[in-house]
């Protein structure tokens, strides 16, 4: 699975009105944790193909974004349904960690 890269001008179609929940990460490229969690972000998509859709929006090149959602560190993930944030995790986590956070939110939607 791709991961959608998330804009002022497709947030609302690849986001807020996604049939499925969306797993959003706001990240910076000078940010070394974004920057060590892109490549586990990446390989995640494809394990959660059909149930999870992964996005990325930059809080460089789109920081009303995140501002709208109060992002005030980075990496930040969002989890999003029906257009409504429903969980956030705020850091780097390693891939089975952020696996197992990811599967507790899912499992209480």
């Amino acid at each position: 699975m791709t991961v959608v890269h998330a804009t002022k001008e497709n947030f609302e179609q690849e986001v807020k009105n996604a049939d499925e929940p969306v797993l959003v990460d706001f990240f910076a490229s000078w940010c070394g944790p974004c920057n060590m969690l892109a490549p586990v972000f990446e390989e995640l998509s494809g394990e959660y193909e059909g149930k999870l859709k992964f996005a990325k929006v930059s809080t460089e090149s789109d920081g009303e974004i995140a501002e709208e959602y109060a992002v005030r560190g980075i990496p930040c993930l969002i989890v999003m349904k029906d257009g409504k944030e429903v969980d956030r995790i705020v850091g780097f986590s390693p891939k089975e960690a952020l696996k197992k956070k990811v599967d507790e939110i899912l499992g209480s939607m």
